[in-house]
């Protein structure tokens, strides 16, 4: 199903840390933290990015913020549209990435039906079907 629907996405830069042979490792990846459908055309999503750049707070900051608290914040707009933003709050540093995305295709899950005795015994006797075929691009 194609769609027409202007959205704003919010990541997170999400850090986890590992240890492996006495090295601490600060593993980084960003998260889709929230997803905002506008209702309209691009220029408002853009402005409604632009507001979510300068006002979104992570949820790692707003835990530990006391009332009257606001962060430090640097917004930088990329060439692209997308906004970066460095927010830090005492000793606590967070990065968050908001764009603009159009909704362009969208498919609901489809479960296949169950197996049947017969069918699970022949699994189990034959083995496991084969594995789906990755995707290829068309030459």
């Amino acid at each position: 199903m194609t769609t027409d629907q202007w959205y704003v996405l919010i990541e997170e830069d999400t850090r986890t840390t590992r240890h492996a042979d006495g090295v601490e490792l600060k593993l980084h990846r960003w998260t889709l933290a929230a997803r905002h459908l506008v209702d309209g055309t691009r220029e408002q999503a853009l402005a409604t990015a632009e507001d979510a750049a300068l006002n979104h707070l992570p949820a790692l900051l707003a835990r530990h913020t006391r009332p009257g608290d606001t962060p430090a914040r640097h917004a930088f707009l990329t060439p692209d549209g997308t906004w970066l933003v460095r927010l830090q709050q005492r000793h606590r540093e967070c990065h968050i990435r908001v764009t603009v995305a159009r909704l362009v295709h969208t498919r609901e899950e489809t479960q296949a039906p169950p197996k049947t005795l017969k069918e699970k015994l022949r699994q189990a006797l034959e083995g496991p079907e084969p594995a789906v075929t990755p995707w290829t691009p068309k030459a």
